[in-house]
């Protein structure tokens, strides 16, 4: 097991192909802290947004995990559309959704967040540790793209990974998750060589900084749903102030 694990750490900067794209589902259930719970969240608070005849969108959708739940739920009644970049994630979500591409339910497009954002009117977009992978830069466009996308009343599903207001508090939280790593199986090896291939590509911002970042998008209605040391979601609302909303 560990071995496999060992295979998918690049030895330079993290990469998401071949190998951790095989190995990915099982690798956050192994990094992510309450990763089942957190994942419940998401679709329990989502089911809560979506609207019938709205795209309901998963910005770096790496192997579907967020959208399946609601294709699963929802069907033909939304329309699905996964973005992201890298090839082997792209050719694993579109094999998992292969029968639901073909009718149209799900359209999975390779796109650069960076570069461009999908014409969409969302009841739900979600965005499970993504932005932290796009430059500090970027971030604030891309989110006015997201409020701009999605419909009055919809909702943003944010998670990410988060640096602790205080760096004394913060340093204790990074040793309480790496304990919990290496209680997960992973070797010191293996936390230190992630860590290293990890620096500079993951950049994560205070829970402060993300939700200052919402507000100035646009959001009015911003609050923290999930928070694991420095693991934090957020569920942000815009105002429903459309008249061709499906009630």
């Amino acid at each position: 097991m560990n071995a496999l694990h060992d295979e998918t750490i690049p030895e330079s900067s993290w990469k998401f192909d071949e190998g951790v794209t095989a190995v990915f589902d099982d690798m956050l259930a192994r990094s992510i802290p309450q990763y089942e719970v957190m994942r419940k969240a998401c679709f329990d608070l989502g089911v809560r947004f979506s609207k019938p005849h709205t795209s309901i969108v998963d910005l770096g959708c790496s192997r579907g995990e967020a959208l399946a739940p609601f294709v699963d739920k929802y069907g033909a009644r939304n329309h699905f559309i996964g973005i992201e970049i890298s090839e082997p994630m792209l050719q694993a979500v579109r094999e998992r959704f292969s029968g639901m591409i073909k009718t149209g339910i799900v359209d999975i497009r390779k796109m650069d967040l960076r570069e461009e954002f999908p014409y969409v009117s969302a009841s739900l977009i979600m965005s499970v540790f993504t932005l932290q992978f796009t430059p500090i830069e970027y971030r604030q466009r891309i989110l006015a793209d997201v409020y701009n996308g999605l419909v009055g009343g919809g909702a943003f599903i944010l998670v990410e990974k988060v640096l602790g207001a205080d760096a004394e508090i913060n340093k204790i939280m990074i040793d309480t998750y790496l304990r919990m790593k290496a209680d997960h199986g992973y070797t010191q090896e293996q936390i230190e060589r992630k860590r290293l291939a990890l620096e500079g590509v993951l950049v994560p911002v205070t829970a402060a900084w993300n939700e200052e970042l919402l507000k100035m998008a646009g959001f009015r209605h911003v609050d923290c749903f999930w928070r694991w040391m420095n693991f934090s979601g957020w569920i942000a609302i815009k105002d429903n102030d459309r008249t061709d909303i499906i009630a």
